[in-house]
């Protein structure tokens, strides 16, 4: 019997941690201001200069409410560079903290965002965007130059290519190209594909891309200016969309996933090539970059919150120390993904 006293000494010990964390977490939620940072934080990450200028707060007040939310586990700090940024926890313990945490981000994510607030959150991300173009726009004569910085255009092409000609896709498959930069990688997409589509924001490089696909004689490429929100506004429709490392160039990553998803059919192929997430910060300065790559687990969680199903991963390390992710996410049938599991489960059998 005494032998038992330590382990039931340690459960009443854990019991009140569970209920310290639960009592701080609860109190960091009792401030309004919180909640709607915890509501801005759904699907993108920000930093202490732009949360101020979402809320119009003084900087000192805002750092104390992260300060909160952080302490209760709430929020996690991202280091970008010299700069901080806060998001949503990607790594919570798989006990009575995910459960709390899950249902406090379900209540808050039923709340409608109040409309001045979206319309700063699109400011914040016009400027975002705005900073990148203007990196582009000065150095668009050397942008495969700024580019092999970090990684040769030959050490993840025919990877991500490889893994977009693994799916399954129809006969005369429609490809979009997400920021196709100066037009190499529509080479082998026009090709092997009826019809592809090249998006990206910078009228210059589009024109580029343009003059590439001419000077090949490639004649079932269409080129459009705008970004996802415009082409999925449009109402067109892509089997497979592939991006190579466009998403650390992007204002808010996490809305290239839920906007892949609307543009894409059923059964749809989304291929996203990137940086692993890195604290190389000269590469903002130098190749423009917003994000210094990006964790696993961030495109796993977007992807999955926007409803795609995860595929294939392949993973290439780089002498320079960075690291290029490769990654497959298939969009489901509708009406099966609707179905219940036992259900589909049934028919897999």
């Amino acid at each position: 019997m005494p032998a038992n006293i330590p382990e039931a000494a340690n459960t009443l010990a854990d019991d009140r941690s569970d209920m310290a964390r639960l009592s701080q977490l609860f109190k960091a939620c009792g401030d309004p201001l919180r909640l709607q940072i915890l509501q801005v934080l759904q699907n993108d990450t920000f930093g202490v200069l732009e949360l101020t200028q979402l809320f119009e707060t003084k900087q000192s007040g805002m750092s104390h409410h992260l300060k909160v939310l952080s302490n209760a586990g709430l929020v996690e700090a991202q280091r970008e560079g010299n700069a901080i940024f806060y998001r949503r926890p990607f790594h919570v313990r798989e006990t009575l903290d995910m459960e709390a945490l899950t249902h406090v981000f379900q209540l808050l994510d039923q709340q409608a965002l109040d409309p001045e607030l979206a319309q700063r959150i699109a400011q914040v991300r016009t400027q975002r965007a705005a900073q990148s173009q203007a990196f582009f726009d000065r150095n668009i004569e050397r942008f495969s130059e700024q580019q092999e910085m970090i990684c040769d255009y030959a050490q993840y092409a025919s990877a991500s290519f490889d893994l977009l000609q693994k799916s399954s896709l129809p006969e005369h498959a429609t490809v979009l190209e997400l920021g196709p930069g100066e037009g190499r990688f529509l080479k082998p997409l026009g090709l092997h594909y009826a019809e592809v589509i090249a998006l990206d924001t910078s009228q210059t490089l589009l024109g580029k891309a343009s003059a590439f696909a001419s000077s090949e004689g490639l004649k079932n490429i269409e080129f459009i200016h705008g970004d996802t929100g415009y082409f999925r506004e449009l109402g067109r429709k892509t089997d497979a969309i592939i991006m190579n490392m466009v998403l650390h160039h992007v204002p808010a990553p996490a809305r290239i996933f839920e906007d892949s998803f609307h543009i894409l059919n059923d059964q749809g192929v989304l291929v996203i090539c990137d940086l692993s997430h890195h604290h190389q910060d000269w590469a903002k300065e130098k190749c423009g970059d917003l994000w210094l790559g990006f964790e696993p687990s961030e495109l796993s969680t977007w992807a999955t919150k926007s409803g795609f199903h995860e595929d294939e991963s392949v993973f290439i390390g780089l002498r320079n120390g960075f690291q290029i992710q490769l990654r497959k996410f298939i969009k489901p049938h509708l009406a099966l993904a609707k179905q219940p599991l036992a259900m589909q489960e049934r028919k897999n059998l």
